[in-house]
């Protein structure tokens, strides 16, 4: 490298320029005495460790032993954009939270005194409130196998949340369909059901209001599957109460309202328990004239107040055997004269502000 000698005529002003170029050529010089013993024979290069992850579908990053991400391939940015920001911070302030407590003293064993043989297998959650969860497969191994004290590890990821989601939705897609069987008089109204609460849901998410900061992308997700399932429970109440023509006696009222109790116990084993609530709650009133509990107000997990007016909404706009149908501006009117009695007076005025965006649900996916 140059090197920069000082003349005593040069000017004073110049020579904190000079420093500073002394400076950068002993930084290029340590660079280069490291580019050197990386490529000393027998030990791979950094790059070449990278190379076979750099298009690979997977999400890979690197962390060093002392647990700061060094690198990480485009699939892995791509797969946590919106959730962390990777290269340069410690793995155990990214995904410290996402991992109980025991794997991440197992993963620290693993990459810090080598235990476990370096080696570690797990599974993790990753969600934010603007980003839907997902959920992953872990593996960490040394990046240089064989090493006897590898310096760098590879975390792979392997995304299984469509796969997970896809199977579970499926047994209980299996259900709904039986439970269609039994009321043959519901046409689209299911799948309408669920768009409308997504639609709902939507505008909650980005009103703002601090009472419905717990909507996040996961509760949008949920609902727009799980209203489906309101009625599920019918599937238990006997045919000829549910497709009578004409009013019920008040004995085959009880019977059709133990529905709601019916749907909560057979989605209860469903991991989130906003399929149990919308099944048992989504006829409840705000005024506490529902059932089956009779609960008000609040006491009315969210999810099914939401779901209460996306039903009731499709059910008066449907001509059934008992009832003619009635038009969008009369089914808006019914739905404002129930504010504060049968609907959540906030959500309600909510609905009025998005009523032609249901108006538009109905007439794209009419029976």
């Amino acid at each position: 490298m140059a090197e920069y000698t000082r003349n005593v005529n040069v000017p004073e002003g110049e020579l904190e320029v000079l420093d500073e170029l002394e400076e950068l050529d002993d930084l290029e010089d340590a660079e280069e005495a490291l580019d050197s013993e990386e490529a000393a024979p027998g030990k791979q290069t950094r790059s070449s460790l990278q190379a076979p992850f750099q298009s690979s579908l997977f999400p890979v990053l690197f962390v060093d032993r002392d647990m700061r991400i060094i690198y990480a391939n485009s699939a892995c940015e791509k797969l946590f954009t919106g959730f962390f920001s990777l290269v340069g911070n410690y793995f155990i302030d990214v995904f410290g939270k996402t991992f109980a407590v025991e794997d991440i003293r197992q993963i620290r064993q693993t990459i810090i005194s080598g235990a476990y043989g370096f080696s570690w297998k797990g599974s993790t959650q990753i969600k934010s409130r603007d980003m839907a969860s997902v959920q992953t497969r872990v593996y960490i191994f040394p990046a240089e196998m064989g090493a006897k004290a590898p310096g760098e590890f590879v975390v792979m990821f392997d995304d299984v949340t469509e796969e997970n989601k896809r199977l579970l939705r499926a047994v209980f897609l299996s259900l709904l369909e039986a439970s269609k069987l039994k009321d043959n008089d519901t046409g689209k109204h299911i799948t309408r059901v669920n768009f409308y609460s997504k639609c709902l849901t939507e505008e909650l998410f980005g009103s703002g209001v601090p009472a419905y900061m717990k909507i996040d992308a996961d509760f949008i997700d949920n609902i727009g599957f799980l209203a489906s399932m309101h009625d599920v429970g019918k599937i238990g109440v006997p045919d000829d109460i549910l497709n009578k023509e004409g009013p019920l006696s008040d004995w085959e009222w009880a019977i059709m309202r133990e529905h709601t109790k019916n749907g909560a116990f057979i989605l209860s084993t469903y991991p989130d328990p906003m399929a149990k609530e919308i099944a048992l709650s989504h006829h409840e009133k705000w005024n506490g004239s529902g059932y089956p509990f009779r609960l008000e107000g609040e006491m009315i997990p969210l999810s099914a107040r939401i779901v209460a007016i996306a039903d009731v909404y499709d059910a008066l706009r449907m001509e059934r055997s008992y009832k003619p149908a009635l038009s969008h501006e009369v089914t808006v009117q019914k739905m404002i004269e129930g504010k504060g009695s049968h609907f959540d007076p906030s959500l309600i005025e909510i609905f009025r502000c998005i009523a032609q965006d249901f108006q538009e649900i109905y007439e794209a996916n009419r029976d």
